[in-house]
């Protein structure tokens, strides 16, 4: 009874870390233009979301590799002190400048935060009991996704935007005393070798890349500029994967791509983070761009992806007792192609009914692919790969939302309304449909491979 109440109690603190980071992206930019309304700096609007995500993207990884070297406690525990101290300081900024420096601290710590839980999740829980417990993670990212823009437009109107980053601190606080009593590691007490020439080499060619990335956004076209910054960012990972493929203790093991679950996990779980922000985006701009409707309706539209989401999670536990894994990613991704035709067809006359049901579908397939994914990386690997394992599963979803928002940024035209808009929009939407096969390709391969599970 006593491990059981082990159990939840660590459930109970991932679960708030986990919503510190999730309904900080939707809670923060609700605040930003009251931010800038006060300290100015319109010209560093971007930088204070963007800045937060290169931060997230380049920690995830490092973390997850350290949780292995040092324990996730410890590595958690660190995670969260630099996320709220991060946020205490960006809530006490007095210009933008001073807001952009701590949204990077802040997003640093966030890496912890969507890594580390979902590897204790692995060590602690059956193989069976991680789906379940994924489907309660993901619950949480749907639900910040409805109330994010709520409780951060309430508490910038009838309080100050200064408490969208206060508010962390309770919540991080009684998540660090949750997991000190109820999680215990025995840990080696050899002296660990920290992978230093990965993690600077990894830095500095993930900060070009995103730095490319954000002149793609700007400038949709090839410069001498983006170029340039294309170019750093390939030598330093060519110098990364060399440093990684002879050192002692890499940060990103290549031997755990030998692993097809791993493999193809990681290739799946970067189409459906592409997916995932393209339509989350551009559902509602065609809502409001296209058909000519409200942003209220365009939230309507949007909502059932949340909803199905979470139960997409929560049955794929079920499925795990019944079916294979192969059989369920195949279903997931099916589910994720059907709805992304479902985009193709939409015309300026379609009515929000039917987007929801689009909408639905693709929550469904999200829910089932990536918690799938989730749990089988975390069951693939033993306990001294585990965390390396999961922050790359992790940056290969950043990436893919962050690579998503810009290359399909580049369909669209100057003209954010009407036919043009539907046309540019109807590229974009092909384009998914695309990348939807790719997905389902890809689970095909896992036809006929057994997962090892590994309970420890």
């Amino acid at each position: 009874m006593q491990g059981v109440t082990k159990q939840n109690i660590i459930v109970t603190s991932l679960i708030i870390a986990t919503f510190l980071t999730a309904i900080e992206g939707t809670i923060v930019s609700t605040a930003m233009p009251k931010i800038v309304e006060d300290l100015g700096g319109s010209s560093l609007y971007t930088w204070v979301i963007s800045v937060y995500l290169l931060a997230t993207v380049i920690s995830t990884p490092i973390f997850g590799k350290l949780a292995d070297l040092y324990g996730r406690k410890i590595m958690f525990q660190i995670g969260v002190v630099i996320f709220l101290l991060g946020s205490t300081s960006s809530g006490l900024s007095q210009t933008m400048e001073q807001l952009v420096i701590f949204r990077l601290i802040q997003g640093i710590g966030a890496g912890a935060l969507a890594t580390i839980p979902m590897t204790i999740i692995g060590d602690v829980f059956s193989f069976e009991q991680r789906a379940k417990i994924q489907g309660w993670i993901s619950s949480v990212w749907g639900i910040s996704g409805v109330i994010g823009p709520i409780v951060g437009g309430f508490i910038v109107d009838a309080i100050s935007w200064h408490w969208i980053f206060f508010m962390n601190l309770p919540f991080g606080i009684i998540s660090l005393i949750l997991l000190q009593q109820a999680l215990h590691e025995q840990l080696s007490k050899k002296k660990q070798i920290i992978d230093y020439a990965g993690i600077i080499t990894f830095t500095i060619s993930m900060t070009a890349f995103l730095l490319a990335l954000n002149i793609v956004k700007v400038e949709k076209q090839m410069t001498t500029n983006l170029f340039f910054w294309l170019l750093i960012s390939l030598v330093f990972m060519c110098l990364f994967l060399f440093i990684e493929a002879k050192g002692k203790e890499p940060m990103l093991p290549l031997s755990l791509f030998k692993n097809r679950f791993i493999t193809v996990s990681n290739i799946a779980s970067f189409f459906i983070g592409f997916i995932l922000v393209t339509v989350t985006f551009y559902i509602p701009l065609w809502v409001q761009g296209v058909s000519g409707l409200n942003a209220t309706l365009s939230g309507i539209a949007m909502l059932p992806m949340s909803i199905t989401w979470m139960i997409g999670a929560m049955i794929t536990g079920k499925l795990f007792e019944k079916i294979t894994v192969a059989s369920i990613a195949i279903i997931g991704s099916t589910m994720i192609i059907f709805a992304c035709i479902g985009l193709v067809f939409f015309q300026a006359n379609t009515i929000i009914p039917w987007m929801m049901v689009t909408t639905g579908i693709l929550g469904i397939g999200f829910g089932l692919s990536s918690t799938l994914y989730t749990v089988v990386v975390q069951s693939a690997v033993e306990w001294n790969f585990r965390g390396a394992a999961m922050g790359t599963i992790n940056l290969m979803r950043n990436l893919g939302q962050t690579i998503g928002i810009a290359v399909s940024g580049l369909w669209l035209g100057e003209e954010l309304h009407g036919s043009q808009l539907a046309e540019s929009l109807h590229h974009v939407f092909f384009f998914l449909v695309i990348l939807a096969i790719l997905t389902f390709l890809f689970a095909m391969m896992l036809i006929g491979r057994k997962l090892k599970q590994t309970t420890h």
